[in-house]
């Protein structure tokens, strides 16, 4: 039965990871207006769903990297480097309970 849920787990990460690039390219054509916005859909998204998926959380991973490059001031780049580190546990613990 691990197999089973193994397979499934490295099957949706190849989607995820597939999608990302898509998403990837887009936030790294956006100015800082638009990642901050694209930031605020984010947060709206991720208050929505009832359940945090893997898609949703890669791509506030990458969204918040690329924020706290950007970011102009100390505020911002630890904020944004708190979201990240977050996410990157929460990645870790879904990707965890998906191999138990």
């Amino acid at each position: 039965m691990s197999n089973v849920v193994c397979l499934k787990a490295s099957r949706e990460m190849k989607v995820a990871e597939a999608e990302d690039y898509a998403y990837r390219a887009r936030i790294l054509a956006m100015d800082k207006i638009e990642l901050l916005e694209e930031m605020i859909r984010y947060q709206e998204k991720r208050s929505e769903a009832e359940v945090q998926t893997l898609p949703l959380m890669l791509r506030g991973r990458y969204l918040f990297k690329e924020l706290e490059e950007r970011a102009e001031t100390q505020e911002l780049r630890s904020l944004t480097r708190s979201y990240r580190r977050h996410l990157d546990l929460e990645i870790d613990d879904y990707k965890k309970k998906q191999k138990a």
